[in-house]
């Protein structure tokens, strides 16, 4: 029977070599979320500004009829006038991030597409920096506080590193989220639809928004076999026989476009934007996509098949 093996490579069922593998590769995912993010900077405004926070903004001379309190005495000590300590102004909502880590994150049919979880993780990374720079506080759900570090693709980085094993292939864990905290998804989200809107609707009763970020291999949505073919399970021992995959591929294509957008469906119906990343082409795209939606500001960029996605009514 003829294989492919670039398809066909067995993938690891443990846990445990799921957590040594994202170990070795994060350093150099690091290094390059931090260049994708360098690149961009841009679809989100910043909003640094002073205002009510506890982060250290600026001095500014007393004004009269302001409360006596306010006066930074230490510092006036220095000078011939009164002088006002301000705080930065912090906005009221967090951005958690959510990665999916199960062992079909793991596929890649090979060059010139990556690993799924490789661009879950780039994406992620970069876009928490992108927010960051952009004044917003950014955090891994269930696993850092929300942060406005300068150096949030390390500490988002440690916390994966630290993750333990079996909690990597579970669902968002939505305890530590508020009103106006936005949530972000990332993941091939393989799973029944009635369970991937059972999470989206846990997360809108608590007030939360959120984005949704399909991450799909080339391989699985074009079906690029033709001939007798045998496919493995990645998360499991099972075998599917093909006799002849060239009958098989003009099916698998309109299901796995049925299922892309019945999930965008369920997506936009519980008010969350969606965006769609196939992994062989350019990240750019996908975060300029991110930025408009999470930004509020898509029509201030070029429409692409992610922002018409985002923006088409249900």
């Amino acid at each position: 029977m003829r294989t492919l093996p670039a398809y066909q490579a067995k993938l690891p069922k443990a846990l445990t070599g799921e957590a040594a593998r994202l170990s070795e590769i994060l350093p150099h995912l690091v290094v390059e979320a931090r260049n994708v993010a360098t690149q961009l900077q841009l679809g989100i405004h910043g909003r640094r500004r002073p205002g009510p926070g506890e982060e250290f903004w600026e001095f500014r001379p007393f004004s009269a009829g302001e409360s006596v309190a306010r006066i930074d005495w230490r510092r006036s000590a220095r000078d011939d006038r009164l002088y006002v300590r301000e705080r930065e102004w912090q906005s009221a909502s967090s951005f958690w991030f959510w990665f999916d880590l199960s062992p079909s994150m793991h596929f890649t049919s090979g060059a010139p597409s990556r690993p799924k979880r490789d661009r879950a993780l780039v994406i992620g990374l970069a876009l928490a920096d992108i927010l960051v720079h952009a004044g917003e506080r950014a955090g891994l759900l269930g696993r850092t506080p929300p942060m406005a570090t300068r150096s949030i693709i390390a500490r988002m980085a440690d916390a994966l590193q630290r993750l333990p094993p079996a909690t990597m292939a579970a669902g968002p864990e939505t305890k530590a989220l508020r009103r106006q905290d936005h949530l972000i998804l990332i993941g091939d989200f393989i799973m029944p639809p009635a369970e991937f809107e059972q999470w989206l609707a846990k997360v809108g009763k608590q007030g939360a928004r959120g984005t949704i970020v399909l991450i799909r291999d080339p391989a699985e949505e074009s079906f690029p076999f033709s001939g007798e073919m045998e496919f493995e399970g990645v998360e499991s021992d099972d075998l599917w026989r093909v006799g002849d995959a060239d009958e098989v591929a003009t099916r698998y294509r309109e299901r796995i476009r049925v299922v892309n957008d019945e999930l965008r469906r369920i997506a936009i119906r519980h008010g969350f934007g969606f965006v769609r990343h196939v992994t062989d082409r350019p990240l750019a795209p996908t975060l300029l996509s991110l930025a408009a939606i999470i930004g509020g500001q898509a029509s201030a960029f070029p429409a692409n098949d992610t922002t018409r996605a985002a923006r088409e009514p249900a």
